[in-house]
């Protein structure tokens, strides 16, 4: 496979930015083609920034791709052509208070529509896979590290394979850390959409203390969230309140002092590995 183009899935996260920074210095081989941003147009001010800095340290380019804003088509209503009846898509995986007051959890789409089509999208381009090609055409590096060793998916096409060269490496995320503090690299940001339920508490206090605005947004976002599922006319219309947090509560009441089980759970089951890395 020495032939077959190398692509890291780069969410701009602390390890897919060591996995980039060690690519660049040689320490993971061999050279990739590119790195690959899948952008969802929600992420906070700081990982933006962490990736204007980053671009400028590879020696390889790095592509940023979207499917358009997650925050619009979260809160969008869609028309049935043949019914004409409105719908919703669950973007996001949003908890639930049910009508029997009981808590739950919504199915997502925000990481396959948003990240993973486009990242496959563009390495189709750049690898010039042909429409149904069996043979493996590319390969995708994952940075997931040794301690999320659980959240490993191989590729669901036959052209792609996926590698996770921090695991190869027995790398921890705080391994990850280590390393970039040692070759005099600051330290990245976590990367996640602002909105995001899969936050911990201890993010949710940062953004709530160091990107305030952020945090407003998120804020806004439940809000606007909440509101579209109480419009009576949609024909999948929940018969529940979403919120961002597992306490039920509108985010700008949550007291973030006290962690909950908020995101000790939830990054088992993300679709192969591409949010919060």
């Amino acid at each position: 496979m020495d032939n077959i183009p190398h692509f890291i899935s780069l969410g701009a996260g602390v390890q897919s930015s060591t996995l980039a920074l060690m690519a660049a210095a040689g320490a993971v081989g061999p050279m990739p083609t590119a790195a690959i941003f899948a952008d969802t147009h929600a992420e906070p001010a700081s990982v933006y920034k962490w990736l204007g800095w980053l671009e400028q340290q590879l020696p390889f380019p790095v592509y940023r791709v979207s499917a358009g804003s997650l925050t619009t088509r979260s809160l969008t209503k869609f028309t049935n052509r043949k019914t004409g009846k409105q719908y919703i898509k669950n973007m996001i995986p949003a908890f639930v208070r049910n009508a029997d007051g009981s808590k739950g959890i919504v199915g997502r789409r925000c990481t396959y529509d948003h990240k993973i089509i486009p990242i496959t999208k563009k390495v189709r381009q750049l690898a010039a896979i042909k429409r149904g090609q069996k043979t493996v055409g590319a390969v995708q590096w994952i940075g997931i590290s040794l301690d999320e060793v659980h959240r490993m998916k191989p590729s669901r096409d036959t052209w792609s394979k996926h590698r996770w060269p921090l695991i190869e490496k027995e790398m921890t995320r705080h391994d990850c850390m280590r390393w970039m503090d040692k070759n005099g690299f600051p330290t990245p940001p976590r990367s996640a959409c602002t909105y995001c339920p899969f936050h911990s508490d201890s993010e949710w206090r940062r953004l709530k203390n160091a990107e305030p605005d952020a945090f407003a947004a998120a804020v806004q976002f439940e809000r606007d969230l909440q509101k579209l599922h109480a419009t009576p006319d949609l024909s999948n219309r929940m018969h529940s309140v979403p919120f961002l947090h597992d306490t039920l509560k509108p985010l700008d009441q949550v007291d973030f002092s006290e962690d909950s089980t908020q995101g000790q759970f939830k990054w088992g089951n993300e679709c192969e590995g591409l949010c919060g890395v």
